[in-house]
């Protein structure tokens, strides 16, 4: 069985606001750029992952992804995070019915494609599963079983309101890279100490870091 993965980009230069303290509004661009490349990259090269589908209306950023294998779909409701995850999935749901579907988040640039397989091994034992961010907060992966409803409920607290909405919790050891999102500096600096992909590390490496 091999999942597609629905991953969600907003614009370049709308993204990682958050990341102010560490990067300026010159270099963010290119940072998110790099996350969502190395995110992809990791995905493609999941054996379990037979498609991914990264749903964002900035032409850079659909450019780059698709020369590494991705397939584009345009954000046609422009309703935020949550509306593109649906299109997305609906769009995945209509071109593989066959497979499951799972949106994962464009900020994962330590992702490791083996521990990307536990989680989606683990998820695949459910109708609808997810797994908390390092914060335990957020939410980084929600899966549906083939022909399913995602219910994406994403945003600040989306752990408990997608416990409250009957998705299964994934409780798994060792599949920090799969956890580790990047929203502030103190993000980075943790998705550094795991070893983040070549995009990331080139782009990192001409920021100032304290504690790198």
């Amino acid at each position: 069985m091999q999942w597609t993965l629905v991953i969600p980009l907003k614009p370049l230069s709308r993204a990682k606001s958050r990341l102010s303290d560490t990067a300026g509004d010159g270099v963010r661009p290119a940072l998110a750029l790099a996350f969502a490349q190395d995110t992809v990259a990791a995905a493609l090269a999941c054996p379990a992952v037979g498609d991914v589908a990264v749903v964002t209306n900035d032409a850079l950023a659909g450019k780059e992804l698709a020369a590494l294998g991705a397939r584009i779909v345009a954000d046609e409701p422009r309703a935020g995070l949550n509306a593109a995850l649906a299109h997305g999935a609906a769009h995945a749901g209509a071109s593989r019915p066959e497979s499951p579907v799972a949106t994962l988040n464009a900020d994962l640039p330590a992702l490791r494609s083996v521990e990307l397989a536990r989680v989606l091994r683990a998820a695949a034992q459910f109708p609808r599963a997810f797994l908390a961010d390092a914060a335990g907060t957020g939410t980084t992966l929600l899966a549906a079983a083939a022909g399913g409803e995602l219910r994406p409920a994403f945003g600040r607290g989306s752990r408990a309101r997608h416990r409250a909405s009957g998705a299964v919790e994934l409780r798994l050891a060792g599949v920090d890279s799969v956890r580790q999102d990047v929203d502030t500096g103190e993000d980075l600096r943790a998705a550094l100490a795991l070893g983040v992909g070549p995009r990331t590390a080139a782009a990192a490496a001409r920021l100032l870091i304290p504690g790198q």
